[in-house]
């Protein structure tokens, strides 16, 4: 697992039925393209995140493939329609295998 890593969601926590409302995610981490080398000159292992996914109900709502040229914590900003009360699920991937999860309710009122 990755030092230092901190998912952030920015989601609301209630909405109308079918409104549309604006989603932001952000994850501190070093992302390391693997191109780099140490004082040493040993190339730095690739360490990045890989994938970021969000579910609503179970339902796939964003499903992101990273690469190498990814920046330091990405951020992702979206829309997603809100069809009834439930939970957003948030997903990023590492390339070390960890899993960070976030989950955001949203109450429909």
């Amino acid at each position: 697992m990755a030092k230092g890593v901190r998912p952030r969601v920015k989601a609301p926590r209630s909405a109308e039925a079918g409104e549309v409302v604006v989603i932001k995610t952000l994850i501190s981490h070093k992302m390391e393209s693997g191109q780099r080398k140490d004082s040493d000159g040993n190339v730095i292992p690739r360490s990045i995140i890989n994938r970021f996914t969000c579910e609503y109900n179970g339902t796939m709502v964003v499903d992101v493939e990273m690469h190498p040229a990814i920046s330091t914590n990405p951020y992702f900003e979206f829309e997603a329609t809100i069809p009834e009360a439930g939970d957003f699920q948030f997903t990023w991937y590492d390339d070390d295998g960890s899993v960070y999860e976030e989950t955001k309710t949203v109450k429909v009122g």
